[in-house]
Parts: C-alpha cells; sequence; structure tokens
C-alpha cells in the first residue's frame, strides 16, 4: 500500500513538472523537459534580473560559434554524437532532480500564482582551469572581504572618491547622501541604530585568466570587479559544480576525456602533464557556498537575538524592555529583498532552504515596495517588524527582522517611483532608507555597497590606495591585493597623466580593442567595447592640436561616471552551451572565476566573521562581448582543475 502511495505520488510530481515554454520561448505546446530531440537550438536572453558581472573577452572570426536548428544534433569535436547524446540526457535529468533551473518569465493573473521553470542556462562540460590561479583567488577572498570592510567605515575616501561621479550618476548620488545622512552625521539618534549594527557582506570577487609577457606569457588572475550586492548564483552553481562532477566521472572513460584533455591542453600548454600541484586533485571542486553562506548569515542572525535577548521560539517571553510588544511576536526572520516578478528565485530559494535546514532560520521575501507598505522602524528601540494581515497563519503577528538581504536594490530600474522622497513619491528609496536606519545587520549596508562602485575599484588601483587600509604589520595583504589589479583609469576631473595616455591610445592609437568602458551599473549589458567604445569617448573629448602638433583632450564631465579598464585576455577552449534545456552551440569559449567571500563586522570595526565561501564559473562564445548570466550573454559553469 505504502509503495503504491509513494508511486501515485511520483506520478503526480512528474505531471507537476510538466513546464511548458511561452510563446515568447518556443511554439506553443513545447515541452521544456522533453529529451526527444535534445539538440534542438534557440537563442534566448534572460531578462537582467540582480546582479551578474561582465566577461571581458576577446572576439575572433575564426571562433564563430557551431549550430545546428534541426533535431538531428550537432557535430562536436572530440565527443561522439553518443556520448554528446548521454551528457543532454543527464544533464536535463539532473537539473530537473536538482533545481538547477530558473523561473520562466510569465505574465501572473490575479486567479493563477502558477509557475514554470526551465533548466538554467550551463555549459555541459567543465572549462580547463589551472590549479595554482584558482587556489590564488580563494585565497584572495579574506582580504578582500576586510578590504570592503574597512572602505565601508572610511566616509572621507568614499566622499573623495565619488565626487565626480555623484554630479552625473543621480543612482550612486543618491546611494552616497544616504550613506553621509545615516553614517556620517551627528543628528537624529535613529541614526545610531544603523551605526551599532552588524555588517554583514556576501561578495564575490570576479577574475579572469591573463596573459602577460611580464609573467613570462603565462596566465595569472586579473580582478574584472568586486561585487558588494546581490552577488547572485552561489546555489545554482554549487548544483552546475555537482553536474559536472558526476559527469566526468560517469562518463570520463566513456568517450569523454579527450574532449577535457584538448580543453586542459589550450590553457595549460606544455605544462599540462595531468597532475594537480600540492594536495589538490585533478577534476571539478566542490563548492562550499550552501554551507558557508548560509553559515555566515547565521552568524549575523545570532548575534542579533543575543544582542537582544530575543529567544528563538515562538511568543518568547524573554524580549527585553525595548523590544517588547503588544502583539503576537514570532521567530525573528531574515528578509530576503528581491525584485518583482524575479525569475532567478530558484538560486535564491536554495540559500532559504539552507538556512532553514542547517540554522532553522526563517526567511520572508518581500519587493521595495511591499517593504514600504507592511515594514515598520521604532525610532526609539531601531526594531524593523513586518506587520502580517489577519490571514494565514501568521495572522496578526509582527515578524521582527534581524538580517536583511539585498537580492534588489542594485539598479535604478529596482526604484520605479523615482528619488523624490521629500514629497513620498519615491516609496523604494524611502524603504531603503527605513531598512539602513535600523538595528537589523545588513547585507549589504550602504557602505558596502558604495565600496564595490567600478570608481572605488578605479581609485584602489593606484599606488597608495590599499595600502592605506593595510598599515604596518598588515603591508603583505595590500600586496597581495594588488597582484589581482588590472589595469584601471579615471575619466573624471581625477584623471592624471596616465589616465589621459590610455584615452589617447584609443583616440589616437586605435587601441579600442585593448580596453573595455565602464558605467557605475551591477549586470550585464552596459559596457562599451571596440568601436562603441571609441564613439562614446569622442563624442564627450574636445579634441585640440597645440603649436607642436601633439594632440590634447580634455574630457566631458559627463565620462566621471565611467571607467576605463584594460581589456582580458583569457585563454579559449571549446564549450558546448545549454539553454531552455537545449544544445545552443559549440565553439570556442572564455570563462570567468567568481570567488564568494563572506564576513561579519560589529558596528566598531570588529570583524566576528571572515572566509572565503565558494565559488562559480561563467563560460560564454569568445565572440560575444557581454557576459551576465542573469542578462542572457554567458552560462554557469564549474572549473575542471589542472
Amino acid at each position: 500500500m505504502i509503495r503504491q502511495a509513494a508511486s501515485s505520488f511520483l506520478i503526480y510530481i512528474i505531471c507537476c513538472c510538466r513546464y511548458y515554454y511561452s510563446s515568447s520561448l518556443l511554439p506553443r505546446g513545447a515541452l521544456a523537459f522533453t529529451t526527444s530531440s535534445p539538440l534542438r537550438t534557440k537563442n534566448y536572453h534572460f531578462p537582467p534580473s540582480e546582479s551578474s558581472s561582465v566577461l571581458d573577452g576577446s572576439s575572433s572570426d575564426t571562433n564563430t560559434m557551431t549550430t545546428d536548428s534541426t533535431t538531428t544534433g550537432i557535430t562536436i569535436p572530440h565527443l561522439s554524437p553518443t556520448t554528446l547524446a548521454n551528457l543532454v540526457d543527464y544533464t536535463i535529468s539532473f537539473s530537473a532532480a536538482n533545481g538547477l533551473q530558473v523561473q520562466q518569465k510569465s505574465e501572473r493573473s490575479a486567479t493563477s500564482t502558477s509557475s514554470s521553470y526551465i533548466t538554467a542556462p550551463i555549459s555541459l562540460l567543465p572549462q580547463a582551469y589551472p590549479h595554482g590561479q584558482f587556489q590564488h583567488g580563494l585565497a584572495l577572498s579574506t582580504p578582500f572581504n576586510l578590504l570592503v570592510d574597512r572602505i565601508s567605515r572610511n566616509g572621507k575616501f568614499l566622499q573623495e572618491t565619488l565626487k565626480g561621479v555623484r554630479d552625473v550618476d543621480e543612482f550612486t548620488g543618491m546611494l552616497l547622501t544616504l550613506y553621509e545622512a545615516i553614517y556620517l552625521s551627528d543628528g537624529h539618534s535613529s541614526e545610531q541604530h544603523a551605526k551599532g549594527a552588524d555588517r554583514l557582506g556576501i561578495l564575490r570577487s570576479d577574475y579572469m585568466l591573463n596573459c602577460s609577457q611580464a609573467a613570462n606569457n603565462e596566465y595569472s588572475i586579473k580582478q574584472v570587479e568586486l561585487n558588494t550586492i546581490a552577488s547572485s548564483f552561489a546555489g545554482l552553481a554549487s548544483s552546475v559544480a555537482k553536474l559536472h562532477g558526476f559527469l566526468t566521472r560517469r562518463l570520463g572513460e566513456e568517450g569523454l576525456q579527450e574532449f577535457l584533455d584538448v580543453n586542459e591542453r589550450a590553457v595549460m600548454g606544455d605544462s599540462s602533464d595531468g597532475i594537480v600541484d600540492g594536495d589538490g586533485e585533478r577534476g571539478v571542486p566542490q563548492s562550499l557556498a550552501m554551507i558557508r553562506l548560509p553559515a555566515a548569515m547565521a552568524v549575523a542572525y545570532d548575534r542579533y537575538c543575543a544582542r537582544f535577548n530575543i529567544g528563538s521560539s515562538s511568543n518568547n517571553d524573554n524580549n527585553n524592555g525595548e523590544h517588547k510588544s503588544d502583539a503576537a511576536v514570532i521567530k525573528p526572520v531574515i528578509l530576503f529583498v528581491v525584485q518583482p516578478n524575479e525569475t532567478n528565485t530558484v538560486d535564491q530559494r536554495l540559500l532559504e532552504f539552507a538556512l532553514w535546514d542547517n540554522h532553522e532560520i526563517p526567511v520572508v521575501r518581500m519587493s521595495l515596495g511591499e517593504i514600504h507598505e507592511r515594514v515598520t522602524l521604532d525610532e526609539a528601540s531601531g526594531r524593523l517588524t513586518i506587520q502580517n494581515d489577519d490571514q494565514g497563519d501568521n495572522c496578526g503577528a509582527v515578524q521582527e527582522v534581524a538580517v536583511v538581504y539585498f537580492r534588489a536594490g542594485y539598479a535604478p530600474t529596482d526604484y520605479p517611483s523615482g528619488y523624490n522622497t521629500a514629497d513620498g513619491s519615491g516609496i523604494e528609496w524611502l524603504a531603503r532608507e527605513r531598512l539602513e536606519r535600523g538595528s537589523a545587520a545588513k547585507c549589504p549596508n550602504l557602505g558596502y555597497h558604495l565600496a564595490g562602485t567600478k570608481k572605488v575599484q578605479q581609485e584602489l588601483a593606484r599606488r597608495g590606495a590599499v595600502e592605506q587600509f593595510f598599515e604596518g604589520d598588515e603591508a603583505d595583504v595590500a600586496a597581495q591585493i594588488r597582484t589581482a589589479f588590472a589595469g584601471l583609469y579615471s575619466l573624471g576631473a581625477d584623471a592624471n597623466e596616465e589616465d589621459m595616455e590610455a584615452v589617447k591610445d584609443v583616440l589616437f592609437n586605435d587601441a579600442k580593442g585593448q580596453y573595455v568602458l565602464k558605467p557605475q551599473r551591477e549586470g550585464g549589458g552596459y559596457n562599451y567595447y571596440g568601436e562603441n567604445l571609441a564613439n562614446k569617448l569622442k563624442e564627450n573629448c574636445t579634441i585640440t592640436v597645440d603649436d607642436d602638433g601633439n594632440n590634447d583632450v580634455t574630457l566631458s564631465p559627463d565620462l566621471s561616471e565611467f571607467i576605463l579598464m584594460e581589456r582580458l585576455f583569457p585563454p579559449q577552449q571549446r564549450a558546448i552551451l545549454l539553454r531552455n534545456g537545449q544544445v545552443e552551440g559549440t565553439g570556442m569559449s572564455i570563462s570567468e572565476l567568481g570567488c564568494f567571500g563572506a564576513i561579519v563586522s560589529s558596528g566598531d570595526g570588529e570583524v566576528v566573521h571572515n572566509e572565503y565561501a565558494g565559488f562559480l564559473l561563467r563560460t560564454k562564445f569568445s565572440g560575444v562581448d557581454e557576459g551576465g548570466v542573469a542578462s542572457g550573454f554567458a552560462t554557469l559553469s564549474s572549473p575542471y582543475l589542472c
């Protein structure tokens, strides 16, 4: 009887999992999980959602991807059709069984709340990666965590660095204005709650391998950017690593190893001998993200509860006077600030489920608009509470917020009501300010958020900038951080001779392919490359010729919101990319490594938790400039250490 019931339940679950594509993806009625023709290719760009950095790679006309729009499959060098079919079959099944999926964007009606899911955009196989450089990226996590924390507390540095940006970038200007009002003023007592609150950082530093003549033409990692808000894909990337670990072990001796070996030689060259130095293992490592990120959030949560003497059980009677409420009080929560109509829900839910499974910490998900309506701030105590409606299990109960975790709020589009808070119309900004002023730990607080701007990244590359945060016995930490810096150049009023030489290199020496123009934005799709970069500079520069025939360039103030960055040239290797559960194509690709870090510090600067917290790898075809996964340019992958 039990077996029959389980079988019936399984059939029910399978029926519920028949997720259909919307008309914008495939013809109506096509099944997302159809495996009879998994090699049909289709291009689809996922809408921008969450912070996802951009890959900066080279283009090559000789590396055009190979695609086949028929159901008969595609030809991939060093991989038999049978092995390819097995790979796709295993991948689709693994994704369905392990939640390696993204939610489809669809119009929800008032009477329907159903959701459908498709396989996340992934690389079918892992990408070869030097073990030593992978370890280097991991080792840099804790130094960069410390750097962000110290920058967040240095108001003078942030003001001086961002003063040119705030005048031309309203979004960054608003963040800086709120930071000054809350953390740099000695005014209202409510600001003291924010100053005394713990700071939680879930950071991700993104790197590309770059070949340098100064390093004997060997590849070394260089930082692309440092993400300090909504650092996404930790959950899905952990699942991809598990998938790739399974595939390489299961099919390694069944026609897969030759493909992996060819990629390894493309990256490692003559140094490829199939042996990993030290105590490392050849193959796909395990990501610790779904263990360490929830653990760091639990540290911040437990510290809040201990600080205010809040027990973990429902209707606790041990609250101190300033935190008592006449209404029913239930266990404090971690508030996930999310976008309306979010599609990357699975990645977020994996973190939510791990918080409950490992630490029994509940999560509430709300948009900034919902927070403005339902979250209140007690000015006297700094207590943030969610007022529930009169329906459901928690009807009328007050939920206290111990930690605020932002998975939204990193882009102007997250604040659709505008910037006017004086008349009460800019409700998203009012919600952001209310959360910031509370006693709950913020991930990130405004200081951490500002520390992740491109302008701060560029300023840190200047001589002595990092060193001011690591003096005396910590000088070696600054030196360690500096090894990861690429060339970064200012386009603001503080541009020096070195910066202007880079600009002239683009304008007069046809070096447009050697640089990337980046604004103060998170998410893919905002950068300028090649001819677009050169045109953007020309449109915003005044060029004159002096008496000696030398070109003189004056930068427009509008360029202050951008930085110019050295373009990185990582090794190219073959990849097979999957979108919508189907092979999009195969071709030469480049990858970007992201290393997560987690830090918890007190209001007065004591670091109580600081560790490396997992990784992800993103892969895209080498002829594509942009590279965000959520913005539809790249796919999730994992490193094959060699």
